[in-house]
């Protein structure tokens, strides 16, 4: 679904409130390139037409999926080409990559996270395991795989 413009030129701010892209973030992409510089009216405010909205839109999509301003600028430049459905696939599978790496760094940290909350009894303990393993200087907490409960501190007493 294409979204229609009128075919006066918007000025940024109706062009922000229709792609629902911040004015400031507009300005970036022309800076960076993402986006084309728009024409300028006589006063010398930006005139945007529907290939510039269009392109908003595509961008916003892009970042909102997490792809980086460089796999979307590669993905823009596949559209204004020969769009090439293995070459975008390629940077999807990338980004997809990333990802599930970060998503198996965050259950590293839940558990790392939850291993310290269960490890801290208020009330039962002469000091808690929680600020004991920050206050530490050297890098205490395992977040490998196998867990995280490899420090004194968090091994306290749970009378």
């Amino acid at each position: 679904m294409h979204l229609k413009l009128p075919a006066k030129p918007l000025l940024i701010g109706k062009l922000a409130e229709r792609t629902r892209v911040n004015i400031e973030t507009i300005r970036y992409y022309e800076r960076v390139g993402l986006l084309p510089r728009p024409a300028r009216t006589e006063g010398g405010h930006r005139a945007y037409d529907e290939r510039h909205a269009q392109r908003l839109i595509f961008i916003r999509r892009g970042r909102e999926l997490g792809f980086s301003l460089n796999e979307v600028r590669t993905l823009v430049q596949l559209a204004d080409g020969d769009a090439s459905c293995g070459a975008a696939r390629d940077v999807t599978l990338r980004h997809l990559a990333d990802i599930r790496g970060k998503i198996a760094s965050l259950r590293k940290l839940e558990r790392t996270l939850k291993d310290m909350a269960d490890a801290c009894w208020p009330g039962n303990q002469n000091s808690c395991p929680i600020i004991e393993t920050l206050s530490a200087e050297q890098n205490s907490i395992d977040m490998s795989a196998g867990g995280s409960r490899d420090t004194a501190a968090m091994k306290g007493p749970r009378s």
